[in-house]
């Protein structure tokens, strides 16, 4: 029998400087609910999605700073989104920024979680691959600080038993190193949650802007075929503060096909029916990484060209 989960790629609009947790809560909900109307069995949300993209500005207050993280989860703004999720029998897939004690230290990350259809976290990631700067850089027509607002990720790549399968976490930058899908890949990832908040300008390098729609589906497709998964990539998209970001959530087939894509810039949901089981094909035949993947002749090249000591 087919293992088949329902999928929405619960993509965002804009989300205003202003606009309270409870608005973006009642928007995640009533996403939610579309993907309850479609038969969904998980949604997924896009990275950072209860407060507009903050790393935009310089932020020097630190209470200011604080205020767009959250201390936990769920939180008393996020509460209802759990409760409407267990009620409907619907897991979610949530980016956040995330505050806590750990070590004796306040940290700070950027944070996805995996929670199931009874409305408990199953799964936690913290993003690894920082973009941006962390010094203040004026001359920007908008900042981009995550490396300055957050530390790297210190959870690793995990994957979890869940949705009656193996499901990995990536958050925006990520998606665009192929290691990330690898090292997934390796402990056999069946289903990689990607969400995003991805400005149409870059600008260090305004001659790639014409590319990010092409950037930003080349490298989902890649990763999903070559480690024969599928990949759920969603956006943050339109005019947000001023600053375009893209769209093109997208779900992509453990082929690399597109096989649902959302079409607007606004709060939209792209669903499709995901059969797991797909996957079985490319894990077993050219993607079947204990018979074909040689690990010891790629270390063994680099050691010749003197990249790395020999062990």
């Amino acid at each position: 029998m087919s293992r088949i989960v329902t999928i929405g790629a619960a993509q965002l609009g804009p989300i205003a400087r202003n606009e309270s947790r409870q608005e973006v809560v009642a928007r995640l909900i009533a996403l939610l609910e579309q993907g309850a109307r479609h038969g969904c069995d998980l949604v997924v949300y896009p990275e950072l999605a209860l407060t507009t993209f903050f790393p935009r500005w310089w932020i020097e207050d630190d209470d200011e700073l604080k205020s767009w993280f959250e201390r936990e989860m769920p939180s008393a703004a996020t509460r209802p989104l759990f409760e409407r999720a267990k009620s409907l029998g619907i897991g979610f897939n949530l980016g956040f920024a995330e505050l806590i004690q750990e070590d004796g230290s306040e940290r700070r990350f950027n944070t996805s979680i995996l929670v199931d259809k009874q409305g408990k976290i199953v799964g936690k990631y913290r993003k690894v691959h920082l973009p941006g700067h962390h010094d203040n850089e004026p001359w920007r027509p908008f900042q981009h600080l995550e490396k300055r607002y957050f530390e790297r990720g210190n959870l690793g790549f995990p994957v979890f038993k869940a949705f009656d399968g193996v499901v990995g976490m990536a958050i925006c930058n990520d998606r665009r190193w192929p290691e990330v899908y690898r090292v997934m890949g390796l402990q056999g990832v069946e289903l990689v949650l990607i969400g995003y908040n991805t400005p149409v300008h870059n600008p260090p390098a305004p001659d790639q802007d014409a590319h990010a729609d092409f950037h930003n589906h080349l490298v989902m497709q890649s990763g999903a075929y070559q480690n024969g998964c599928w990949v759920v990539g969603v956006a943050k998209a339109g005019k947000e503060e001023g600053v375009d970001h893209i769209g093109q959530s997208c779900i992509i087939a453990p082929s690399g096909q597109i096989v649902a894509q959302c079409s607007t810039l606004g709060d939209e949901i792209a669903v499709a029916r995901c059969d797991l089981d797909l996957t079985s094909s490319y894990k077993t035949t050219i993607f079947n990484f204990a018979m074909h993947r040689e690990p010891d002749t790629y270390k063994m090249i680099v050691e010749r060209k003197g990249a790395i000591p020999p062990a």
